[in-house]
């Protein structure tokens, strides 16, 4: 699949990219190259071939998920820079 230099323009406006003339037509040859990489790996048959994950046998290494004691509200607030009752307090970042 080929592109054409306004494909590529309008992709570049979408992604807000600044592209010259000559980013333009390098990134319209290397865009193209791509598509046309992934139009031969469509036309690959996988009638047999089992989907993976990953190609590698990997699985989670993470610990059991069990319940434990939490902090209190007092030991949580302890270091705070400023809290208010029993909450964080922060800056505001919108209007009111």
């Amino acid at each position: 699949m080929s592109l054409t230099l306004d494909q590529v323009r309008w992709v570049a406006h979408l992604a807000r990219l600044d592209l010259g003339e000559a980013e333009l037509e390098t990134m319209t040859r290397q865009l193209s190259a791509i598509l046309e990489y992934v139009d031969q790996l469509q036309k690959i048959n996988t009638d047999h071939v089992e989907p993976l994950a990953h190609p590698l046998p990997i699985h989670n290494v993470f610990r059991d998920d069990d319940p434990a004691p939490s902090l209190s509200v007092d030991a949580a607030l302890q270091n705070a820079p400023d809290s208010r009752g029993e909450f964080y307090g922060v800056p505001a970042v919108l209007d009111s």
